[in-house]
């Protein structure tokens, strides 16, 4: 019977390295955020904009956050819908609209 102790380890071993190989293909400058809820540090690393910026952004309620304590908290999700709520319409997109728009409304003479 093999000693417990020595599969536990080698275990550990093998997911020791497996992190290691991940953070590796990461780097080191980049994060990668993969949790659904993030601090306030996190968002100004996902958006590239200063904290003190961020806190601005919450005390105009300006970008979605929740607050429990004195701790500000963002929904991944919700901070991506925000980010892209203000698309801007390429031409093609436009004329389309305007396409579409001539022909539901088409007056006869």
């Amino acid at each position: 019977m093999e000693n417990p102790f020595e599969i536990i380890y080698e275990k550990l071993e093998r997911i020791e390295t497996m992190l290691g190989n991940t953070f590796e293909s990461i780097g080191k400058d980049e994060i990668k955020i993969t949790s659904k809820i993030m601090t306030i540090k996190q968002v100004s690393e996902y958006l590239g904009l200063s904290k003190s910026h961020i806190y601005k952004l919450t005390s105009t309620h300006n970008i979605p956050h929740s607050k429990r304590g004195k701790r500000l908290y963002f929904d991944k999700e919700k901070i991506n819908e925000w980010v892209l709520e203000n698309e801007i319409w390429t031409q093609k997109d436009i004329e389309e609209q305007a396409a579409n728009y001539l022909i539901k409304n088409k007056k006869r003479f």
